[in-house]
């Protein structure tokens, strides 16, 4: 065997040592001999060796010849097989833990592979664990960690085939461990076109962070002892920077997968950022599924959601998820703030965006979040207006197919734009439930008669429709406009001409109603003499609740104090123009029962005034509760109603309803409490079918 050593390396001096400090260093090196567990044998070899070396050294003539062989370019040392192992030890000695460890390793394998039970085999074994662990060292000191994690696996390779050494072998398995992060960080530190380098430190972070239990760490692992959650997340956070914007998108879906809600709402953060900073809106989408999923202590969601509304234009529904944020401060600083509302909300989505969402990306250096450049964007405007068109075309569909009932629910199916309810996409925020015209017993008699004046009657009634969408629009695009300047280059001119052309639309569709305005006011008069029954009365002319307002009279009571009582029958409304009053009864008997059901007091029976729709995603809302271990106590009183549009098939009211929510675990256990001040305005909007009003749907903030 020829070890990289020569005779001045094997007995630790220079090669320009006296005679003297060679048999001092040769002394030094008898009187220090290794205690770890080798073999009398091999240290005796050793010792002879070292004596054969200083003898070489310490005579003039014979160190002569030798240094003019180490000048010829003879630098390594010729040993017989006997003496290889004492060799070996005198590499490691000598500071070369790597070089020995290697050559110890080669030795241990076919076809040099000691006999069984050999003080050979038990020399190298050991010498291999020793030099292994070594070589890691010196690895580590020059922060080549991952070359120092690949000396100790094999080390315990070696020591796993050889089956020796147990305890031995569980040090270099801790080191190992301990080493695990110091390893990851190497490898994801290194440029990114070492990409196997890279994928193999994205693997053992996944592989570690699922150990530990997520980013929670709720598992006992072996890291645990050598990387606390205080440590980890410290390491953590150096770690992320290191990583790109997919890589981390990747990574928080498959941990929230298993079970973590920390990496959900990283997910969250990522998806956000893959979206703003690639002009992708459609990550938005995925962003606020995620987060809507989330159940993470201590976390109002509301103002995040907000902001997601906010950069896909929808302000109307930003400005209810701030205002339904359980952050008190926050509410008070958006009440509070010396400009626009509006305004206001920008500036807490920039900072938002600039310090929480886009910040910690390997591919991500944005020095500054413009928001002007997001609304300013082709792409964005293209989304946008593509999904303004869809609405249109839902709209239109709705108004002018008479399908079959059933049809009609499924396809206006979730369609809510309620803050606790859960929306899925756009479309169904922005688009409200259009009521339709049914083929009932009335509807019969009106095409026998008069099926011009039916038509007639349809064309009203999608001009009055057009007039209010119009408006929402207005309401959505307008303030944006108008106020804060953020659209304000010649793409949205279209805005204003599209405006000039509905509008120009409506005065021709208003010219025509007034041309069908008698024949129109004789259809009434027909519909409503063939409800008229021989006795001359008007049946389902709510004279339940006629026969309720004069008992109330008796006994001191107004009628509209006792409709805030705490239980409705909700009875059908079938008068064919109901009241404010009637409304309002119906509307408070949703919500009573509403408050009454999601505290756990009774179930829901109001399939008479409301759609099967909001009953069930009611019940869905409870079911979700009752796993969570919660109920909510919901008080409300209506302040204010006025209308806002009336036709044949379709109310929308606005009531100012004074709401306060308090959400309370099974043992009474305030959770959190949500007051609206002075009041929430919500828009209710209610559809004729089978004879009777229902209530079909809601939007709170409008």
């Amino acid at each position: 065997m020829e070890l990289p050593l020569d005779h001045f390396r094997l007995i630790g001096v220079s090669p320009s040592a006296t005679s003297e400090e060679i048999l001092r260093a040769f002394q030094l090196r008898l009187d220090k001999t290794p205690d770890d567990g080798f073999t009398y044998e091999v240290l005796t070899q050793r010792s002879e060796l070292l004596r054969l070396t200083a003898d070489l050294l310490s005579d003039p003539d014979s160190r002569r010849e030798y240094e003019n062989l180490l000048l010829d370019g003879v630098s390594g040392l010729d040993l017989s097989s006997n003496r290889e192992v004492a060799g070996l030890i005198l590499l490691w000695e000598s500071g070369s833990p790597k070089e020995a460890f290697k050559i110890t390793r080669k030795a241990l394998q076919p076809p040099q592979t000691p006999a069984l039970g050999s003080s050979r085999e038990s020399d190298l074994t050991l010498l291999a664990a020793l030099t292994s662990r070594d070589a890691a060292i010196q690895e580590q000191e020059q922060r080549s960690y991952s070359n120092a994690a690949d000396f100790l696996q094999e080390g315990i390779q070696v020591l796993q085939r050889m089956g020796k050494l147990v305890e031995l072998r569980k040090n270099l398995e801790e080191d190992l461990a301990s080493l695990l992060p110091y390893r990851i960080l190497d490898l994801l530190s290194r440029d990114l076109k070492e990409y196997e380098s890279h994928k193999k430190g994205l693997s053992l972070l996944e592989n570690l962070i699922i150990k530990r239990g997520g980013l929670e760490g709720n598992n006992k692992s072996e890291y645990n002892k050598f990387l606390n959650q205080q440590e980890f997340e410290s390491f953590f956070q150096q770690i992320k920077p290191l990583l790109t914007l997919q890589e981390q998108i990747d990574l928080f879906l498959g941990l929230q997968k298993r079970g973590s809600g920390e990496a959900g709402f990283l997910a969250f953060l990522s998806l956000t950022a893959n979206g703003f900073a690639s002009r992708k809106p459609e990550k938005l989408f995925e962003a606020r599924k995620i987060l809507k999923k989330l159940n993470l202590s201590g976390l109002d969601s509301m103002p995040l959601i907000g902001c997601l509304d906010l950069l896909l234009a929808d302000v109307e529904q930003c400005s209810a998820r701030f205002l339904s944020s359980s952050d008190e401060k926050l509410r008070d600083w958006l009440n509070n703030y010396p400009g626009e509302k509006l305004e206001a909300i920008c500036l807490f989505c920039k900072n938002w965006l600039e310090n929480d969402v886009l910040v910690g990306y390997r591919d991500i250096d944005l020095k500054e979040i413009d928001l002007d450049s997001w609304f300013q964007d082709r792409e964005i405007q293209e989304f946008i207006e593509q999904l303004e068109r869809k609405q249109n075309r839902t709209i239109l569909t709705s108004n002018f197919q008479n399908q079959p009932e059933s049809n009609a629910k499924e396809s206006l199916k979730d369609l809510s734009l309620d803050p606790e309810i859960n929306e899925d996409n756009f479309e169904e925020r922005r688009l409200p439930f259009p009521g339709g015209i049914k083929k009932d017993e009335k509807q019969v008699i009106k095409e026998n008669i008069y099926t011009d004046e039916i038509i007639k009657n349809k064309s009203l009634e999608l001009y009055n429709f057009a007039i209010e969408k119009i408006a929402e629009l207005k309401f959505i695009f307008g303030e944006v406009l108008e106020k804060n300047q953020i659209f304000y280059k010649s793409p949205y001119l279209i805005y204003f001409y599209a405006f000039l052309i509905l509008f120009s639309f409506g005065i021709g569709v208003e010219l025509l109603r007034k041309n069908f305005k008698k024949p129109l006011q004789d259809l009434e008069i027909i519909d409503n003499s063939a409800l008229i029954n021989k006795d001359n009365k008007v049946p389902n002319e709510d004279s339940n609740l006629n026969d309720k307002k004069k008992d109330l009279e008796k006994s001191n009571i107004t009628f509209s104090d006792k409709i805030n009582e705490t239980s409705f029958l909700g009875e059908e409304l079938t008068t064919a123009s109901p009241s404010l009053e009637q409304i309002k009864y119906l509307i408070n008997s949703w919500l009573v029962n509403k408050s009454n059901f999601l505290a756990g007091r009774g179930q829901i029976n109001l399939s008479k005034i409301v759609q099967n729709d909001l009953i069930n995603r009611l019940t869905k809302e409870r079911q979700l509760d009752i796993q969570k271990g919660i109920y909510k106590n919901i008080n409300t009183n209506i302040e204010n109603i006025v209308f806002l549009t009336q036709t044949a098939s379709r109310i929308s009211v606005s009531v100012d309803l004074k709401y306060t929510e308090k959400i309370l675990k099974i043992d009474g256990e305030l959770i959190n409490e949500t007051t609206f001040s002075p009041f929430l305005k919500v828009k209710y909007i209610l559809g004729f079918s089978n004879n009777s009003w229902k209530l079909v749907d809601y939007i709170s903030g409008a």
